[in-house]
C-alpha cells in the first residue's frame, strides 16, 4: 500500500468515525411508547407511527423513539396508564374504559346512539380534556385523545333487532358497553381487544363490539360472518388516551417540548379519530369480499334500539351527580362541541 493510500484510508476511517460520532449525539433522547395491538394493525401504522416519525424527524434525530406493540413490555392492556405513571413506558395509547370509572368525564362521548362523526368527536373530546379533564390525568402530559368510528357487532348469529341478543356472551370495551349489553339481555364479558380472536375461537364469546377497522388486524370476519351496522350515529364509541409520562416531557429541553406539542393537541386527535374511522371502510370491504353477512339498521329501525338504551343516559348522570359531577352539562357541552365542528367543516 502507498504512503497515499495510507493516509486516504487514515482519513476514510476518521471521516466514518466522525459521522458515527455524530449520529450517537444527535440521538439525545429515547422514548418507549407502548400499545397493545400489532404493529401492523391501523392504529399503529395509521396514527402512531405517523406521530412518532414526524417528531423524529422534526427533531433532527434528537428524539428516538422505540415502538412497542402487543404489550410487548409486559403486563395488560388495562395496566397501560399506570406504566406510564410510573415510567415503565414513556408514552402509552390505551383506551380509557380499560379501566371502568377511572376517567368518567370521558364516558359522556361513550354513551349510546351520541356519536356520528369521528372527527367532531375527537375535536370535542380534546378541548374538553383540556377545559375539564386534566385532574383526572395527573402525571401524564397528553399527546392526543379521540374516539373511534361507528361501534358495532360482529357475532356468529345474525342481530336485527336487541331482543337478537337475548343470552348472547358478547365482549364489551368499556363500562357503557357492559350496561348498555345488559339492557339488551345480552351477558357483557369484559375482555381488552387483543383477546378477542381467541375468545371467539373458543366459543367463550358469541360476538364482540368493535368498529369495523379493527376487524381485520384481529380476523374478526374469519371468525363470525355477521356483521350489524347502524345508519347515522353509532352504536357506541369509546375513547382514547396517548399520553406521555410528565416528568419525562419535562426532561426534554424547551425546544424539544416545542416540538413533542407541534405534533399533539387538538389537530392531532381530530386526524387520530379521523384516521381510525376512515380505516372502517377498507374493513367493511373484506368482510363483503368474504361474503359475510352484513346488517344495516336504518335511522327508522334504529329508534327501538335507542329507546331500549335510553335509561342509560339517566343512570350516567345520576353517577356522575354521586362523585361531584354535572353530567347533563357534559352532555350538552359535547353535543354543542360536536354541533360547531360539523358546522364549520
Amino acid at each position: 500500500m502507498t504512503k497515499r493510500n495510507t493516509i486516504l484510508g487514515l482519513m476514510g476511517a476518521a471521516a466514518a468515525m466522525a459521522l458515527t460520532a455524530g449520529a450517537a449525539s444527535a440521538q439525545e433522547y429515547t422514548l418507549r411508547m407502548h400499545q397493545f395491538l400489532p404493529a401492523q394493525a391501523n392504529v399503529p401504522a395509521l396514527v402512531l407511527d405517523v406521530w412518532a416519525d414526524n417528531v423524529e424527524r422534526d427533531s433532527g434525530g434528537r428524539i428516538a423513539i422505540e415502538r412497542y406493540a402487543s404489550m410487548a413490555l409486559g403486563g395488560t392492556p388495562p395496566e397501560l396508564m399506570d406504566q406510564v405513571l410510573d415510567g415503565i413506558a414513556d408514552i402509552i395509547w390505551t383506551v380509557n374504559g380499560y379501566t371502568p370509572g377511572r376517567f368518567p368525564r370521558t364516558e359522556v362521548f361513550e354513551l349510546p346512539f351520541f356519536v356520528e362523526d369521528a372527527r367532531a368527536a375527537s375535536a370535542a373530546l380534546w378541548q374538553m380534556y383540556e377545559e375539564h379533564m386534566q385532574d383526572d390525568f395527573a402525571g401524564v402530559h397528553m399527546l392526543g385523545m379521540w374516539v373511534h368510528g361507528p361501534g358495532m357487532f360482529h357475532t356468529s348469529t345474525p342481530v336485527r333487532v336487541p331482543s337478537d341478543l337475548q343470552g348472547m356472551k358478547i365482549r364489551g370495551g368499556s363500562r357503557m358497553v357492559n350496561d348498555l349489553l345488559t339492557l339488551v339481555g345480552a351477558e357483557p364479558v369484559g375482555l381488552p381487544v387483543s383477546g378477542i380472536p381467541e375468545a371467539l375461537s373458543r366459543g367463550v364469546i358469541d360476538g364482540t363490539t368493535i368498529p369495523w377497522e379493527v376487524t381485520g388486524a384481529l380476523r374478526v370476519q374469519e371468525l363470525v360472518s355477521n356483521h350489524t351496522e347502524m345508519e347515522g350515529t353509532g352504536l357506541y364509541t369509546l375513547t382514547f388516551s396517548f399520553a406521555m409520562n410528565q416528568d419525562v416531557y419535562d426532561s426534554l429541553p424547551a425546544d424539544l417540548q416545542a416540538v413533542i406539542d407541534s405534533n399533539s393537541g387538538l389537530e392531532f386527535s381530530v386526524f387520530a379519530g379521523g384516521t381510525q374511522a376512515d380505516a372502517d371502510a377498507p374493513a367493511r370491504a373484506a368482510a363483503v369480499e368474504r361474503g359475510n353477512t352484513i346488517i344495516t339498521v336504518s335511522d327508522e329501525d334504529a329508534a327501538q334500539w335507542s329507546e331500549v338504551v335510553q335509561p342509560l343516559y339517566a343512570s350516567w348522570v345520576a353517577d356522575m351527580t354521586s362523585r361531584g359531577i354535572d353530567g347533563q352539562a357534559l352532555i350538552d357541552e359535547a353535543r354543542a362541541l360536536m354541533a360547531d365542528y360539523e358546522a364549520t367543516h
